[in-house]
């Protein structure tokens, strides 16, 4: 049955745009459920012979294919989209880790055009040198090497404009080197004293573009929301979190203010190096920071620094990352191996703080219970845990639930620490979870991706690393934390307060309700859940009662005309024609009522 879709206007904005979505879609064979919608456009595109489906591909890899060639804010939409693998399932979620955000960086006049508007004044007057040619260029923006004023005054200018002509005159003579994606730039830590910086610049129609493709794809999800097959996936609370996401990353003040609090929580730590962010030379548009160099964790092994021991590279890593996430309750959410480099002091250096997460104090300490639940073996806390933290729906199959989760316990409670695979724990709990549809909070779902990103390039540099293993000091410091005296002030505190709030709102919300009752003007409301069809089976008993009754009459008092108005076959005679066709109609209603009693199985069945 077609739908209308008259009261979801995205579809009609941007028409061009939603042309080549569609066409997209239906050449990976993805488009198929919108053929369910009455739009015109959509199902000559649908119909259209050049449409060929990637049969040679999984499901998967065609989504992977089809965000790809979208383009840049479809990819980043898939980025974000992988850290929800309790939506998506783990298959979907890691194959769309595989997304690559490389976009053509713009021409070094726009670039310059850019950073004058944002600071007022010319180029020359910001650095001493500024390479005309991007090292980076990804879906948002681009980065380009540069070097901050000095006292070194005139010698430094003259230099930098012998360096800008020559770049000029290589990129004339030489068809220019296309950039890098912005996650594998290699940086070289220095003092600022050498004002060797880096400059991340917004790519100039990105807010346009961003703004047009997060339109239709709110247009999708209200489509998507109106199909039973997706309506589990949540599409339009999906989308308003994702978009609001992106929206936070087009901003570079932001990642400026991140770079600046991780370098205030981290500042007495030797072990981590994060770039200083320029905050004179920084904007929404602009993100000026210190330039930092060390080795990739995909080379650290291969060409190793001096002084390095990948094991121990690894633990310490992975001790920041459970520092961040369990002290702080703040930690960097993109732990892939692009991200994360060995300087040549040895630390580990972070790059890329345009994705956070925030862990709330409620939630850590309902994942450090669930920590000690599997470690106690304790089923029924941790389902209990699970469906507090979760979303459940309705028919949640509570006493199912709870075997699985003593299967889950069972299986990985008794690992050894130091071999335990936390990466196929935390993919089996979202495949538990997603079985049951629970939706996790978006945070909670986040620092199951980072924990398994984590895991993963961490054993880039020791196969056999296990985040278990150095999570056990955590767990210790957890239980302690949960039992020490201050945690239960703190908690005896919250309480007081909610209570006290409670006491001084209660007498006013019950004189509220009191006078609403006395004047008439007491409501309640009533959500009823799946009440349609069994009003419907009801109406239309009442309904065949009744023809059946009136047909009844209609035949014991002869209602004219008349069949056989003498004597009949069989000694029928003066049968009532209303009758009798009422009579037929009552039984055909009839047996339809039993037929759809009967389909729908609740007929005999107990509660």
């Amino acid at each position: 049955m077609k739908r209308s879709i008259t009261s979801v206007p995205q579809i009609y904005r941007n028409v061009r745009r939603w042309t080549e979505i569609v066409s997209v879609l239906s050449k990976y064979g993805l488009a198929d459920w919108l053929s369910r919608f009455n739009v015109d456009f959509v199902t000559d595109l649908l119909s259209a012979p050049e449409g060929e489906i990637q049969s040679q591909l999984t499901q998967s890899e065609r989504i992977r294919c089809s965000l790809t060639e979208l383009g840049p804010t479809f990819i980043k939409f898939g980025q974000l989209l992988s850290t929800r693998p309790d939506l998506i399932g783990p298959e979907l979620a890691d194959e769309l880790t595989k997304l690559q955000s490389n976009a053509p960086a713009d021409d070094f006049e726009t670039i310059r055009q850019i950073i004058e508007e944002e600071q007022g004044k010319p180029l020359e007057e910001l650095f001493d040198e500024f390479d005309q040619v991007p090292i980076a260029s990804a879906s948002i923006g681009q980065v380009h090497r540069a070097r901050l004023k000095t006292e070194r005054g005139e010698s430094t200018s003259s230099q930098s404009t012998s360096s800008q002509s020559t770049s000029s005159q290589n990129a004339s003579d030489e068809s220019p080197t296309p950039a890098a994606p912005i996650d594998s730039l290699l940086y070289d830590e220095d003092n600022l004293e050498s004002a060797e910086v880096v400059v991340k610049v917004r790519h100039a129609n990105i807010q346009k573009v961003v703004d047009t493709d997060l339109d239709i794809l709110a247009g999708i999800a209200q489509l998507a929301e109106r199909i039973d097959d997706f309506r589990n996936y949540q599409p339009v609370s999906t989308v308003e979190e994702m978009s609001k996401t992106m929206r936070h990353e087009l901003d570079f003040v932001r990642e400026q203010r991140n770079l600046t609090q991780f370098r205030t929580l981290f500042r007495d730590d030797k072990t981590v190096s994060i770039p200083q962010p320029i905050v004179g030379l920084s904007s929404s548009r602009m993100l000026t920071m210190q330039r930092m160099i060390g080795t990739s964790l995909t080379k650290a092994r291969q060409n190793p620094p001096a002084n390095f021991v990948p094991t121990e590279a690894a633990k310490q890593g992975g001790n920041l990352y459970l520092k961040m996430i369990f002290q702080h309750g703040f930690y960097h959410a993109d732990p892939h191996p692009g991200n994360i480099l060995i300087t040549h002091e040895g630390k580990i250096g972070l790059l890329d703080f345009g994705m956070v997460g925030r862990i709330s104090e409620r939630l850590r300490e309902d994942i450090e219970a669930m920590l000690v639940a599997i470690v106690n073996q304790d089923v029924l806390m941790l389902t209990t845990l699970i469906k507090r933290v979760g979303s459940c729906p309705i028919e949640l199959n509570e006493p199912a639930l709870s075997n699985d989760v003593a299967d889950f316990v069972g299986q990985y409670s008794t690992q050894v620490i130091s071999q335990f695979d936390m990466s196929g724990a935390l993919t089996d709990f979202i495949a538990l979870v997603r079985r049951y549809e629970i939706t996790l909070p978006s945070e909670a779902s986040l620092l199951i991706k980072v924990l398994v990103t984590l895991e993963g390039s961490a054993r880039l540099l020791n196969p056999n690393f296990s985040l278990m293993e150095i999570m056990k000091p955590f767990q210790r410091m957890l239980i302690l934390k949960r039992l020490s005296p201050a945690r239960q002030m703190r908690k005896m505190r919250r309480f007081y307060m909610e209570v006290e709030q409670l006491a001084d709102d209660l007498p006013q919300r019950l004189s509220n309700i009191l006078e609403q009752v006395q004047t008439g003007r007491f409501d309640v409301h009533l959500d009823h859940r799946r009440l349609g069809p069994t009003a419907n089976r009801l109406v239309l008993g009442l309904m065949t009662s009744a023809v059946f009754l009136g047909s009844s009459m209609m035949l014991s008092y002869k209602v004219p005309p008349l069949f056989f108005a003498g004597k009949g076959p069989l000694g029928i005679q003066d049968l009532s024609f209303l009758g009798l066709t009422g009579f037929l109609v009552s039984i055909m209603m009839g047996l339809r009522l039993m037929w759809a009693i009967r389909q729908s199985g609740n007929l005999d069945e107990k509660d």
